[in-house]
């Protein structure tokens, strides 16, 4: 199970086992400073080290970031997109190919608190949030994993994800660094963490900043990404 929370705004990230396999897992809180990023001025920034460019120029760096969310070959988000408050892109809510579209799939928000919402869920609510990214499939929906995982799939990859606590009170986002399937992973989210509400954001492409270890995934150009932001 993960560790009581220690109370900082960012708790960093860490390596974990869970059932044999390997992840880092990042702990933040709804203090922290988390933001998603797609564009600048000369369109998508595509890295990390882009995002970190933008925020030198106001006094601020990354402490934290990975991809957050799927996107289209000219890195557009798919489905529904907010950052700073702007919608850029709407909300889907209909089954599709691919594992987006593995229903029921899911939103991650950012507002007074840190929340992954079911996708029906979201659109039946309509949360206040600065920041949102959609994905699928939901790895952990009220605490059942996905009713299409399972346990014997040969389907593995690298993937990453992101599960927040009932109260919204923090997130965990955890990257595996073995190839795993579906089900393994939302396990490690409700069995590993004990979190109640998870979201997959990504496969092949699945990769992590973390400044305090030097750790930089490096890689083809990403669409929206995530992350903890700082004073420099």
């Amino acid at each position: 199970m993960l560790a009581v929370w220690g109370g900082a705004a960012f708790a960093g990230c860490r390596d974990m086992a869970f059932e044999g396999t390997s992840y880092t897992i990042c702990e933040v809180s709804s203090a922290a400073d988390v933001r998603l990023f797609h564009s600048g001025a000369d369109g998508a920034l595509g890295s990390f080290a882009a995002v970190d460019k933008v925020l030198a120029q106001q006094g601020q760096r990354l402490d934290f970031a990975m991809n957050g969310g799927m996107y289209h070959h000219d890195l557009a988000p798919v489905g529904l997109y907010v950052e700073n408050g702007i919608q850029a892109t709407p909300l889907v809510t209909r089954a599709g190919p691919g594992n987006f579209g593995l229903v029921p799939n899911g939103v991650f928000c950012v507002g007074d608190r840190l929340r992954v919402i079911e996708t029906l869920a979201f659109e039946a609510e309509k949360p206040d949030c600065r920041y949102a990214t959609q994905s699928g499939p939901m790895l952990v929906i009220d605490g059942a994993l996905h009713p299409k995982f399972l346990a014997d799939s040969e389907s593995v990859n690298i993937r990453n994800g992101v599960g927040t606590s009932e109260d919204g009170s923090r997130a965990v986002f955890a990257i595996s660094n073995q190839a795993v399937n579906f089900y393994a992973f939302a396990r490690l989210f409700r069995d590993g963490l004990g979190l109640p509400q998870a979201l997959y954001f990504d496969g092949s492409i699945s990769r992590l900043y973390d400044h305090d270890s030097g750790r930089h995934d490096a890689g083809f150009p990403m669409g929206p990404m995530l992350g903890v932001v700082v004073p420099r």
